[in-house]
């Protein structure tokens, strides 16, 4: 592919997807790679946005239909950058696309329901399981099956699978479990790198029980718990028994601003789980939440939101760090021990879940981009601007409405790159 004008963004969540629209409606080729079978990156997977609460997939829709009616953008999914070469200006890239080992003309989950190997779903976190053929998600982008080669291959030759492809063909969708990688080169001007961020791995918070006891969970885990197309088509239950969930907690700051874990403030956890509370709220107006916080940050114009919420008189906001989270072993409850630091008492309270409010770690502190030039704080983030731009929460921890408005300024430095070619 033809370098002259042609920016590379990486990374198809709501940051890439803002990137590459925007440089592709001003002239420019743009192709656009992303690691997951869809686009939307973790923005796809939320229940509403704060402050509006309005559900993400109306915002990701409007994007994606500037996506196809521009014939710019050429997206890869299931595709990463493996290597980078070149100066601003003039970079050749590496792309490994993976194969989605399906070929298909339908684009509809119903056509894969007799599928016999069922898988955790990646898409909700883990907590429930999906087709190993399957549509990633109801509003996928692009809307075609995928399927788990490995899965399937342990069940090649059985009875079930037999007649599952039977099924398959019959219907125009064939199974290539053979199918390898390809490898494509471009040549490009600029490069937009959104590759985004990860929940921190809750797991090494040792005392606060997630991985230990099921109805400890995280925040990005609420969000699909609370979701019409989660797991529980959203209904807010525990995840031992189905329980209803009439006394949440939420656990501020887990892993963060903590020099053993995340040392700084991810900047949206607080308003998340505000946003959280009136999910409960509104699904159970019997139900009471819990925040326990160190500080409870609502910047900028956000204020307004904070307000809202702690005025729900069955939303309490204690001010105190919780330092030991477990499970009464007959009831399946949760425990949380700490210390209101306002008032010097001990905390000890009972719950029928909690929710661990972690923080956002950059992709790039995981791994780094492989291209020449990139320069990195001591937490991962990219601080570099000259060639490749950062765009999004490779930058600092945003919120998807400041994401939005930092990717168009990245794909504007982008498009300085292109000037003259």
């Amino acid at each position: 592919m033809a370098g002259e004008r042609t920016v590379l963004v990486v990374g198809g969540g709501i940051s890439g997807i803002t990137a590459a629209v925007e440089a592709a409606e001003v002239g420019c080729k743009v192709i656009l790679v992303e690691r997951l079978p869809y686009l939307g990156g973790r923005v796809a997977r939320m229940n509403k946005y704060f402050p509006k609460l309005c559900p993400p997939n109306c915002g990701l829709e409007i994007n994606f239909k500037r996506i196809r009616k521009n014939t710019d953008v050429t997206v890869y999914t299931l595709a990463s950058v493996e290597n980078v070469s070149g100066a601003p200006g003039a970079y050749t890239a590496t792309i490994k696309i993976l194969p989605r080992y399906v070929e298909d003309h339908s684009s509809t989950s119903k056509c894969v329901e007799d599928c016999p190997v069922d898988i955790p779903n990646e898409f909700n976190y883990g907590m429930d399981m999906t087709k190993a053929v399957r549509l990633p998600y109801e509003m996928a982008y692009p809307m075609n099956l995928v399927a788990d080669a490995e899965a399937l291959k342990k069940s090649v030759g059985s009875v079930g699978f037999n007649s599952f492809v039977e099924s398959l063909e019959s219907k125009g969708i064939r199974l290539d479990l053979e199918a390898k990688p390809e490898i494509l080169t471009v040549q490009v001007s600029s490069i937009v790198w959104a590759t985004g961020w990860v929940p921190y791995d809750a797991t090494k918070l040792d005392r606060l029980g997630f991985g230990k006891y099921p109805n400890v969970i995280t925040n990005v885990m609420m969000e699909r718990l609370a979701a019409p197309n989660g797991p529980t088509c959203g209904e807010i239950v525990r995840p031992s028994d189905g329980k209803k969930v009439y006394n949440l907690a939420f656990v501020q700051c887990a892993g963060s601003r903590d020099e053993n874990h995340l040392p700084y403030c991810s900047s949206i956890c607080c308003l998340a789980s505000l946003k959280q509370a009136t999910y409960l709220r509104d699904y159970n107006p019997d139900a009471e939440a819990h925040i326990f916080y160190i500080d409870l940050r609502a910047y900028g114009r956000f204020e307004y939101f904070f307000d809202r919420v702690r005025n729900d008189e069955k939303i309490h906001l204690t001010k105190g760090k919780i330092v030991n989270v477990y499970e009464d072993p007959v009831t399946k409850d949760i425990i949380v021990e700490g210390e209101d630091i306002l008032s010097g008492a001990r905390i000890r309270s009972t719950f029928d879940m909690v929710v661990l409010a972690t923080g956002m770690q950059p992709t790039t502190s995981i791994e780094k981009a492989p291209a020449p030039g990139v320069e990195y704080d001591d937490y991962g983030f990219i601080v570099s601007d000259t060639g490749i731009h950062a765009a999004g929460v490779s930058k600092r921890p945003m919120d998807v409405g400041t994401c939005l408005q930092d990717s168009t300024g990245a794909a504007l430095k982008a498009l300085q790159d292109t000037v003259g070619r």
